[in-house]
């Protein structure tokens, strides 16, 4: 679905894609991860034609740069800064987008439900939590049926609790019909979202690998990702905050930083705090 060859992007002298070539087939989700300079948006701004490079991309079969309209009508993209008109309501943003697009309305309900926005269509932008402005985001993409999402840091200025459904939401998202990129500094989140990470570096390739091995091929933490009742993870985090441990909640539990060595300490002291531990995994 997407292919991408020796894709180059720089600014005046700096370089911030260099060479980068990879592919991603239909169904398959996939990370664009690294730290804030990676390269991580401006690949995403070239895949979307907004920027001018050099290389060579494919969407759905067509070179981007030949067929930039018809590339563009393939995906669906959600930015890290989402710009809404603040006194329209959330049904008529998606309306709008509808009819500049010359989509049918009758698609409004179906993303609304898609995005559990129902029940709020009438609320104007201007009220709407962090949270609920990036699900409209999500709403807007998904108006046309994308094969492609492109996601730009989608939970970077969400709270743990819109974190957590927005995690969820992409979840929901995956399957064969369609290709998720999304990029991200979370290894936590990445673990629960993709098949395949593509680790960048100055805007190369350092690494590709599935999310459990991001870790150990970086040399970063070993996290341990332990399933609890929902009820329970705010007390167990406190519990491991106050034992020294560094740990953070996630979509299903909670995530705590182990050295390689050690990781039944992290158990022990859950258990020790009477938390219902229901599976775990570590993610390296």
């Amino acid at each position: 679905m997407i292919r991408v060859e020796h894709l180059t992007k720089a600014y005046r002298r700096n370089t911030v894609v260099d060479d980068l070539s990879f592919s991603v087939e239909g169904g398959e989700s996939v990370a664009l991860w690294g730290p804030n300079g990676a390269g991580k948006t401006t690949v995403i701004r070239c895949l979307l034609g907004l920027v001018g490079y050099t290389g060579r991309i494919e969407v759905g079969g067509l070179d981007a740069r030949v067929h930039p309209k018809a590339t563009r009508g393939l995906i669906g993209y959600v930015p890290q800064e989402l710009g809404f008109y603040g006194d329209l309501t959330i049904a008529e943003t998606l309306a709008l987008s509808g009819d500049l697009r010359g989509l049918p309305r009758s698609r409004i309900g179906e993303v609304l439900g898609a995005v559990a926005l129902e029940a709020e269509a009438g609320k104007r932008v201007c009220e709407l939590s962090g949270g609920m402005r990036q699900r409209l985001g999500m709403a807007v993409a998904l108006l046309p049926d994308p094969p492609v999402l492109l996601l730009d840091e989608p939970t970077s200025s969400l709270d743990v609790g819109s974190r957590r459904r927005m995690v969820s939401l992409l979840d929901s998202l995956r399957g064969p019909g369609r290709v998720l990129v999304i990029t991200s500094h979370r290894v936590e989140e990445v673990g629960m979202l993709v098949d395949r990470v593509l680790a960048l570096d100055s805007g190369r390739l350092a690494h590709e690998c599935p999310p459990g091995e991001l870790t150990g091929r970086l040399n970063l933490e070993s996290w341990l990702h332990v399933v609890l009742p929902e009820a329970q993870t705010a007390d167990a985090l406190v519990h491991l905050w106050a034992s020294g441990f560094d740990a953070h909640e996630n979509g299903h539990g909670v995530l705590v930083g182990v050295a390689t060595g050690d990781k039944l300490s992290a158990l022990n002291c859950l258990s020790e705090g009477d938390f219902d531990i229901r599976d775990f995994e570590v993610w390296r």
